[in-house]
């Protein structure tokens, strides 16, 4: 679905605004703001070692959110861009994720408390990763996941409003 979709959508349900009243409602925040250099204003990126996501502002500066990264043989470095923006996604566990937790139901709605999707998700090019929120928010600054990157849900909710569709993404290993 494009952004403008999306949005158009979560208008007519009032589902952002929802979201982040919701996620907003009396959490404190990890992301600050921070001196950082070397990349281009609006681009987004993952130190997997830190175990940190910047999103570039400009000026020497970045937004850093703490984050969950892949697991030891699961972590993977490289250039992407942002290939879909999707409020509470449903989610269809990958082969790989299936074949170690073979219960795990086909497709798990978007909004359900199991769904390891979050309040939303960027998908990467490439097909295989995304940025999205998590329903598991002690994970959050561990290695974690199969490659995706997992953000608090405040927080992707956050990132969300401050990118779109082609935004660069570098992971750095």
């Amino acid at each position: 679905m494009r952004p403008s979709s999306v949005l158009r959508a979560l208008a007519i349900a009032g589902g952002l605004s929802t979201i982040v009243a919701t996620l907003s409602a009396g959490q404190a925040t990890a992301r600050e703001v921070v001196p950082f250099k070397g990349y281009s204003p609006g681009t987004v990126v993952v130190n997997t070692p830190q175990r940190r996501l910047y999103y570039v502002l400009g000026d020497g500066r970045a937004v850093r959110y703490p984050v969950g990264v892949g697991k030891p043989g699961k972590q993977w470095g490289g250039n992407a861009y942002i290939d879909g923006k999707h409020i509470r996604p449903a989610w269809s566990p990958p082969a790989v994720v299936r074949r170690d937790s073979p219960s795990l139901p086909s497709v798990i709605a978007g909004g359900a408390s199991n769904n390891p999707m979050g309040a939303a998700a960027l998908t990467l090019s490439g097909g295989e990763y995304a940025i999205h929120g998590t329903n598991r928010p002690a994970s959050i600054g561990g290695f974690v996941s199969y490659g995706c990157i997992r953000m608090h849900n405040h927080d992707i909710v956050d990132l969300y409003g401050r990118v779109s569709v082609g935004t660069p993404v570098v992971v750095v290993r």
